[in-house]
């Protein structure tokens, strides 16, 4: 039975197909194609524990960003509150239990589920824990890393707090709470956080 070994150590330009050599880069540097200087490859500008710095706080702001009052609408000498949580639950009590569970998931769920996934790869990774049962572990959140990143979507939840702010803005007076602040920030922490997370050399470290 033949085997197909692949080699890491090169890459092939997207722009015109050029294959050229992996080479180390210092921190913040970008590999450009000597042919076409379409962008190859670059480091990440964060170090272990600048990633764990990013996974910390995102995960210091995800409690607050979630189960906070995101908006507070009064109306009619009536004051509501709504969270994120709330939210996808009020959606769902309508009858709309796919729209529900989705933005459940998209929004609450799975951010946490993915900065919890990094988090755990960074410790593995910054304190050595080479033993079997942390590689095993390490090895199955490599794997399920691209389905939490594509089922994360912060932003679309962000667009449509906007949207809602817009469109009520003429019928009620609305108030941004504390939730409102947590999620933003978490929305950026997490771009940083996924912008700075490289699959390709965590599953290098694992070959290490």
């Amino acid at each position: 039975m033949k085997t197909e070994v692949l080699d890491k150590s090169i890459v092939l330009c997207r722009a015109c197909d050029l294959v050229v050599r992996k080479r180390a880069l210092p921190t913040g540097v970008r590999a450009l194609c000597p042919r076409c200087h379409t962008n190859l490859y670059d480091t990440p500008y964060c170090s272990v524990n600048g990633m764990l710095a990013l996974c910390i706080t995102a995960l210091v702001l995800y409690f607050p960003a979630n189960f906070f009052p995101v908006l507070e609408m009064h109306f009619l000498g009536s004051i509501r509150t709504t969270t994120i949580a709330g939210g996808a639950m009020a959606v769902a009590a309508q009858g709309y239990w796919v729209v529900g569970i989705a933005v459940l998931v998209a929004a609450v769920i799975a951010p946490g589920l993915l900065i919890l996934s990094i988090l755990t790869q960074v410790l593995i990774v910054k304190y050595r824990l080479k033993i079997p049962f942390f590689r095993n572990i390490y090895k199955k959140l490599l794997k399920q890393h691209s389905l939490l990143a594509q089922l994360s979507m912060l932003e679309i939840y962000m667009i449509s707090i906007f949207v809602s702010v817009f469109q009520l803005s003429d019928y009620t007076d609305l108030y941004f709470g504390i939730g409102t602040f947590c999620f933003t920030m978490l929305f950026i922490m997490v771009i940083f956080m996924q912008r700075e997370y490289d699959i390709e050399h965590m599953w290098s470290v694992l070959d290490e």
